[in-house]
């Protein structure tokens, strides 16, 4: 199934609903109960999911055209975000990928939804890039997992961007702040469950920036799966149900082409994985 935050006109609380096609359902108008947003419907496990995929079937349907989008994910108990995760983007960046995984954790301030328009200031930075990374949801709490079953633990998959301020980057030695501005965390606008992804290492994944292809790829050219991903994190904590994870970005970075390529003033960049959706952002930069 598919499913996405909308915000109804006239509203500023986002409901959860089914897509299908170009129409959707409105989840929370399927029975006494049912829940509102995504996190609700991850909690109530695989019961919850199967009565709203029954529930759904002969619903009422809607347009989706002309709704705005939210955030995939609303409030996750943490977005933990892996870099380097692609030889080609380590190299171009000029870093190493070590032996084990880079880990940073993404404030939840830095979400967006899809078409939405994310800003920063000139004074602050003026070195933003893009980064389509494939993002996952774990469903059922995951501790001390094997690569074998980790991806049991996937409740579905969605798109992200992770917009990057490089010149911060590379002048402090965390990344959380320069990946964390307000809205440098689109995702969506659809988030996919996992029995409609049956091999998460074999997307398409690809940034459009302007007009013009930058980034094409396959999350086959990971370095570490996610199923080791998975595993890796949950040897020390705990990975609780509605956790996003962001998979790291392929090659064709911004900061690494001659000359180098940033996101400008009234910029619109699209990143999207075959399969699960197309995640637009439109850019300001304030003066």
């Amino acid at each position: 199934m598919r499913f996405a935050h909308v915000i109804p006109s006239g509203s500023a609380a986002a409901r959860l609903v089914v897509v299908e096609g170009d129409e959707i359902v409105v989840v929370e108008d399927l029975f006494e109960g049912a829940p509102r947003v995504l996190e609700d419907l991850i909690a109530g496990g695989d019961e919850m999911l199967d009565r709203v995929r029954e529930t759904a079937r002969g619903a009422a349907r809607h347009p989706i055209e002309g709704l705005q989008f939210a955030s995939a994910l609303l409030t996750p108990p943490v977005i933990l975000a892996i870099g380097l995760n692609y030889s080609a983007h380590s190299s171009e960046l000029g870093l190493k990928t070590d032996s084990t995984p880079t880990v940073f954790a993404l404030w939840p301030n830095s979400l967006s939804g899809h078409d939405a328009t994310t800003s920063w200031p000139r004074s602050l930075s003026e070195s933003i890039d893009y980064e389509a990374e494939l993002g996952v949801i774990i469903g059922r709490p995951a501790r001390d997992v094997g690569p074998d079953e980790a991806l049991d633990h996937v409740w579905g998959y969605t798109v992200v961007n992770d917009i990057t301020a490089r010149d911060i980057q590379y002048s402090e030695a965390q990344w959380s702040r320069c990946k964390s501005f307000d809205g440098f965390t689109p995702t969506g606008p659809f988030v996919v469950t996992a029995d409609e992804v049956p091999d998460p290492q074999a997307l398409h994944i690809w940034t459009i920036l302007d007009g013009k292809t930058l980034q094409d790829a396959s999350t086959s050219q990971m370095v570490r799966s996610v199923a080791l991903l998975i595993s890796h994190l949950s040897k020390s904590v705990t990975l609780l149900p509605g956790t996003l994870i962001s998979t790291g970005s392929p090659g064709g970075a911004g900061y690494s082409r001659d000359p180098q390529v940033f996101l400008r003033d009234r910029s619109t960049v699209t990143v999207g994985i075959d399969g699960i959706g197309a995640l637009t952002t439109h850019c300001r930069i304030l003066d």
